[in-house]
């Protein structure tokens, strides 16, 4: 197996730490994203003492701050060479609804607009054969996506708003799929299942802990969960695969308003917009 530099957001905690671990005792060289330099040290730090792989390298970004998010594709850019796989797994949720300063409610740009920015700033910076992997999820056809209303000021609920950002990563990963199509960049999204981290706990107030404790037992393990991100980050079997939703390996029909292509071009044009001039 060729080793690859794969560089993972959201690498510290859940899926995106179990997806490192698994990668790194493969042999990849790693690049973790997380918000907190000593909490990411300390994960990386683990990882190379577990795994034996001393290249697992950190670097700092918090996803709510798209300048942030412009200094991290700076540091990749100066300090490694071209990426072989980009993973955007970096997520959260919010049962309330805040306003940021790049209209759109928090949500939406923790989970959308920040990896579009991302993205698109280190495309130059990718292998001719890399593979991007966007971290979707299965309640994506639950989602509603109105480009009059990004900040969600009509109605707000915080199931609703993150179906409607995991729409806009698969509608993001077809129309960037449908621009690479003449190299041979490949761009994947998929669910990594129904699995119990913490993304929901910051506004259960008094019910997190219940919330935890429940979804920890009807939900998959990170390490379960990790399995789809490490395949598509790795397996020869998806070589030149692109513009696919995946779940358990197999790729499937994600909804039917995830396949519309001018939603996606639409959604394309609002999101350089709102992140050219911020």
């Amino acid at each position: 197996m060729n080793k690859k530099l794969i560089l993972i957001t959201g690498a510290t905690a859940g899926v995106g730490e179990a997806v490192a671990y698994a990668l790194a005792a493969q042999g990849h060289e790693l690049i973790l994203v997380g918000r907190n330099l000593q909490k990411t040290e300390n994960v990386a730090q683990q990882i190379r003492t577990k795994t034996s792989n001393q290249a697992v390298h950190v670097l700092i970004a918090d996803f709510v701050d798209l300048d942030q998010i412009r200094h991290l594709a700076k540091q990749v850019q100066q300090k490694f060479p071209p990426l072989d796989v980009l993973i955007n797994n970096a997520g959260a949720a919010f049962m309330r609804r805040y306003k940021t300063k790049y209209g759109v409610e928090k949500t939406l740009l923790v989970n959308h607009l920040a990896p579009f920015l991302l993205t698109n700033l280190l495309l130059k910076h990718l292998q001719s054969n890399a593979r991007v992997i966007n971290v979707a999820s299965g309640t994506h056809p639950y989602g509603r996506l109105d480009l009059n209303d990004l900040n969600l000021e009509g109605f707000y609920f915080g199931i609703a708003a993150y179906a409607r950002s995991k729409l806009a990563n698969i509608l993001f990963t077809y129309e960037l799929a449908r621009r690479l199509k003449n190299t041979h960049i490949t761009v994947n999204a998929l669910t990594p299942g129904r699995v119990g981290t913490d993304i929901f706990k910051s506004d259960f107030s008094i019910f997190g802990p219940f919330v935890k404790w429940f979804m920890a037992r009807v939900s998959l393990t990170p390490e379960q969960g990790a399995d789809n991100t490490v395949f598509l980050a790795t397996s020869a079997e998806v070589e030149g695969v692109t513009s696919k939703f995946f779940v358990k390996r197999n790729a499937v029909a994600s909804s039917p308003s995830s396949y519309d292509e001018d939603l996606a071009k639409r959604l394309w044009e609002v999101s350089e917009k709102l992140t050219a001039n911020q």
